[in-house]
């Protein structure tokens, strides 16, 4: 699964222009483990990335799957979303 996040991260930041939609899908995915095990950090995170590139339906989805985390799984998303955001 980590081929697919790569490679749609790569494809949504190509150009210098952050497709929101590409990172709301793959929150999706994450969240509702569609090919993959289900992941409520990765969610949370490409969630939360989506939301801040103007993503409103993400930001709606956000709060869903942060109801279901515990403290340190939203600590950890919300980590590893900041260290993408500064990468990219």
């Amino acid at each position: 699964m980590a081929r697919f996040e790569m490679h749609n991260a790569e494809m949504a930041t190509m150009g210098g222009e952050n497709n929101a939609d590409v990172f709301c899908e793959m929150g999706l995915v994450y969240a509702t483990g569609r090919g993959c095990a289900v992941d409520l950090v990765a969610a949370h995170k490409w969630l939360n990335i989506a939301a801040i590139k103007g993503n409103d339906r993400a930001a709606e989805l956000r709060a869903d799957v942060a109801a279901s985390m515990d403290k340190m799984q939203l600590a950890a998303a919300l980590r590893a979303a900041r260290e993408w955001m500064t990468v990219h």
